[in-house]
């Protein structure tokens, strides 16, 4: 994987014999947040997609690198440039997780339903599940929260994502009947494969997949995942991304050639595209990967919300010039660019394997397909209009998304159809800790 490295240079003014300067600011008395400020914004004016746009501004008027990517960022349209704690951001990609580990959402009614929770959640043995109404946190009503979109309100109620923290919830389950549980929040490590399973519909076998996030251990869920499916005869696949942000664009090229079969391993899955200063150097095709379980389709469905991010849209525009594509749901979010990773301190020739404190991880390409198809920011629209139906869980045939999505593949439904009117789902979830970007993982830059 390349890399890059930067020589930061200090400019001590010179002694006068007329008048005596102040003397220059030793190189250790700088605080080791400005120098991440220098280092970042060195980084911008080399790497930056849109590094021409950067505007003129003074270095030392910020604090801390955080300050600086706000300023350098090219606003609208940068809306994921980030920098991060090294140790929270690695510990995310690798599915550690701290809390219920609960997402919710409204539904028609204004009930607050559980929109998804891990299995490794301590109320996953309990029985709650995708569906189940939250009536209460603490004895607080939920509905009024969500019906107001007061998220600062939600997590006070919900509290910090720590470990120890615990909250009662009232749920109304599936047959009406009221139960309380309370909940301990934990770190544990997250499933990113929420159902896979294959519908028995006659002559057609069709294969189900709910994917959650292209972290790490995404690769053994989704070899094991298509392993199953494989061995059904899978003769159809619906791939539901609905509220899969991204992750490790790795993880994407695995999926997208686990659709098809290993002939592919010639074609282009996607490529990468630099600014113009670096483009000779890091522009870069990547062709579909062998993988041990392809089922060699030649059409996929997929099922997407305004949530279906990043890697999840690589997936999708990557298959789009080979095999016959059908989305249902929702508009994508609309996120064709990603980032390379930079831990600092950087690495050097006198500390190769530094402690790192920071991710640095701004905007530094666009992703196209084989047909140089991209730079869909508004997003990718759906072939059919459907409702994220949160009152059925992954995998019930009845939930309004799944539904249609079976239906186009029976000849049932058409392209264009909407049989609901249509909405959106307010959907809280726990913080910030899945990855709601695109991240070309570089895993020499952050060896330790």
């Amino acid at each position: 994987m390349k890399k890059l490295f930067f020589i930061l240079i200090i400019i001590v003014p010179l002694l006068s014999s007329c008048k005596k300067d102040p003397d220059p600011v030793p190189v250790d008395e700088y605080t080791f947040e400005e120098r991440a400020r220098d280092g970042l914004y060195d980084l911008m004016k080399v790497m930056y997609l849109w590094r021409d746009k950067i505007p003129t501004l003074k270095v030392s008027d910020y604090d801390n690198p955080e300050e600086i990517l706000e300023k350098m960022r090219n606003l609208p349209q940068d809306r994921w440039s980030f920098v991060a704690d090294y140790d929270a951001f690695m510990a995310s990609m690798q599915g550690t997780f701290v809390g219920h580990g609960i997402r919710m959402g409204l539904d028609p009614s204004n009930n607050v339903r559980v929109v998804s929770l891990y299995k490794n959640s301590d109320m996953w043995p309990d029985g709650v599940r995708r569906g189940w109404i939250i009536k209460k946190v603490n004895g607080v009503e939920l509905a009024p929260l969500f019906m107001a979109s007061d998220g600062t309100a939600y997590n006070t109620l919900m509290g910090p994502s720590t470990a120890g923290h615990v909250n009662t919830f009232t749920f109304i389950k599936p047959d009406a009947t009221e139960v309380t549980i309370s909940s301990t929040k934990a770190s544990f490590t997250i499933n990113s494969v929420t159902a896979d399973t294959v519908f028995d519909r006659g002559a057609r076998k069709i294969a189900y997949l709910a994917f959650e996030t292209f972290i790490e251990p995404s690769e053994g869920e989704l070899n094991a995942a298509f392993a199953k499916f494989k061995t059904k005869g899978a003769t159809d696949l619906i791939i539901d991304l609905r509220y899969n942000g991204g992750g490790y664009m790795s993880i994407a090229q695995q999926l997208a050639s686990l659709v098809v079969d290993n002939t592919y391993t010639t074609r282009v899955c996607y490529r990468l595209k630099y600014n113009s200063t670096v483009a000779s150097e890091w522009d870069e095709s990547f062709n579909f990967m062998e993988t041990t379980s392809p089922l060699g389709l030649d059409k996929v469905v997929f099922i997407t919300t305004r949530g279906s991010a990043s890697a999840s849209e690589v997936v999708i525009n990557s298959l789009l010039p080979w095999i016959d594509v059908s989305i249902v749901g929702d508009t994508t979010h609309g996120k064709p660019a990603g980032m390379n990773l930079w831990g600092y301190p950087f690495p050097s020739n006198s500390n190769p394997n530094p402690d790192y404190k920071y991710v640095f991880a701004p905007i530094t390409f666009e992703y196209v397909n084989s047909s140089n198809q991209g730079g869909f920011y508004e997003g990718m629209l759906p072939d059919v209009k459907a409702n994220d139906d949160v009152t059925h869980d992954f995998g019930d045939t009845n939930e309004l998304s799944l539904k249609a999505a079976l239906a186009l593949i029976e000849g049932t439904g058409t392209k264009g159809a909407s049989a609901e009117p249509f909405r959106r789902t307010r959907i809280f979830s726990e913080g910030n800790q899945l990855p709601q970007n695109l991240i070309l993982d570089s895993p020499k830059t952050f060896k330790k």
